[in-house]
């Protein structure tokens, strides 16, 4: 089978859990930790409510993806224990093939605490498990040489070797989502694979990291660096050929080398959690790029409602739209 997207990366069952006891601290020190949340140590913290999902970015994206009409697969790892189980089975459920799932010996499969705070925005705690154990085989790769879109996230353990064999490709394209891992590395080490990547997906913060992690730019002032633009033209001229920077309520922008393209956010009905919003807006850029012959602005808006909707919803995959209930992108 051929597939218009096959997503790379990590799959995951998560834990959340609320609570008001946190401080949000403004870190004006350190343009890379702007933001930090707080608890008094040695307490015992009070949890307002906890709920059970599904996650990971790789499976995000799939059921992203295919909850909008798409042939998708996912490359993802796997223990072979019980939340292994109930990662297929999900997948399965919402029309992903898992033909390409890789099983994992002795090692449980990924989960993660997600702290959730006053504001509803979150830190995730991961155990990345059997991800870590992630490995592209030449079965693999043999479907991967004939998809339209490769949608690439967050990687661990031997992660270069996965990048030399994913952007050895020639035909499809790369759309790619870094992880902390690899933007922790720095642009000497992930340069070549930038160079090669079709659209690249980061936030505000990651881009922040990224630049800043290049000795041209690492003493630029902070409101320059602050400056969403100006990440926009630095990254392209890097190499992708799309540059998209999501930047919370604040909403996103991409560069393609000739225009400037600004979503705003599109307002939810209720704020419930953000956890995989990144996802679902990255992913669903790719499915509107796909669907929409290249139109950017489209794709954003696309991306825009999809994202949304998730956080009206529990849980990164829950609010996920479907092809009919954002049918009227389609037909303008």
């Amino acid at each position: 089978m051929k597939f218009d997207i096959i997503t790379i990366g990590g799959a995951t069952e998560d834990i959340t859990f609320y609570t008001n006891e946190g401080i949000l601290i403004d870190n004006k020190e350190d343009v890379l930790r702007q933001k930090l949340m707080a608890f008094e140590y040695g307490a015992k913290i009070k949890i307002n409510s906890s709920y059970s999902t599904f996650g990971g970015g790789a499976a995000n994206a799939a059921v992203c993806v295919a909850r909008l009409g798409l042939k998708v697969a996912c490359v993802i790892s796997l223990g072979h224990d019980d939340r292994g189980e109930r990662i297929l089975k999900n997948l399965k459920k919402h029309n992903v093939n898992i033909s390409l799932v890789q099983l994992t010996k002795m090692a449980e499969t990924g989960f993660s605490f997600l702290l959730v705070g006053q504001d509803n925005e979150h830190i995730v705690f991961s155990n990345r498990a059997a991800n870590a154990k992630l490995q592209i085989s030449k079965f693999q790769l043999s479907k991967l040489k004939n998809t339209k879109w490769i949608y690439m996230t967050s990687l661990s353990g031997e992660w270069s070797k996965a990048l030399d064999s994913v952007f050895s490709l020639k035909k499809a394209k790369i759309a790619w989502n870094p992880g902390h891992i690899q933007l922790k590395s720095g642009m000497g080490i992930i340069s070549g694979y930038i160079k090669k990547t079709g659209v690249l997906i980061i936030n505000k913060d990651e881009a922040l990291e990224l630049v800043a992690s290049n000795k041209a730019y690492k003493n630029k002032p902070v409101k320059y660096l602050n400056d969403i633009d100006n990440l926009l033209k630095i990254i392209k001229k890097w190499g992708p050929e799309i540059v998209l920077i999501t930047n919370g309520k604040y909403g996103a922008k991409a560069f393609d080398g000739k225009k400037l393209y600004y979503q705003k956010v599109i307002k939810e009905k209720m704020k419930i959690d953000t956890t995989g919003i990144g996802d679902a807006f990255g992913s669903s850029f790719i499915v509107g790029l796909n669907i929409f012959k290249g139109n950017i602005k489209k794709a954003m808006l696309l991306a825009s409602r999809n994202a949304a909707s998730v956080i009206s919803k529990q849980g990164a995959q829950n609010g996920l739209l479907t092809k009919r209930e954002i049918d009227f992108i389609y037909k303008k």
